[in-house]
């Protein structure tokens, strides 16, 4: 009866950081509540991504045992490492070039000689996303194996 009620909870936790953003954001206090909901609903999707393999529960849901065969917790956590690779990759390489680019800018406005310095700079930010791009799909060609 709660393999029903998995993915309703599943849901409801992603819609409470959209409830808490709805309301306007003026304060500080708010910012943080929001902060603080978006990180419990992160950490609650996780942990039901978590028991639904462990538990055989999409196998028992579906009533093929086909299921339960392609899914495993292994195969389950190795997608989710790739998707953390990609995700923080990327977020890594947009602080760099938000710190970079500006300056950069700035620095060819001073002087346009300057330009092929500041490019290397900023591609080198945008470098970061491309290796954890690498890394995801050698994560994922060997999740198969």
């Amino acid at each position: 009866m709660i393999i029903y009620f998995l993915p309703l909870i599943a849901v409801a936790l992603l819609c409470v950081p959209f409830i808490l953003m709805a309301k306007k954001l003026k304060t500080g206090k708010g910012c943080k509540r929001a902060f603080l909901g978006n990180l419990c609903s992160f950490a609650g999707i996780m942990l039901i991504a978590l028991i639904l393999p462990i538990g055989d529960l999409i196998g028992y849901a579906a009533g093929e045992e086909g299921v339960t065969a392609a899914l495993s917790t292994g195969a389950g956590l190795g997608y989710l490492a790739a998707a953390l690779a990609v995700g923080l990759a990327c977020i890594g390489s947009g602080i760099a070039v938000a710190a970079g680019a500006p300056a950069a800018i700035g620095a060819v406005s001073e002087d346009p000689k300057a330009f092929v310095k500041a490019l290397i700079f900023v591609v080198l930010g945008e470098g970061i996303a491309l290796y954890g791009l690498l890394i995801s799909i050698l994560i994922i060609s060997n999740i198969s194996k």
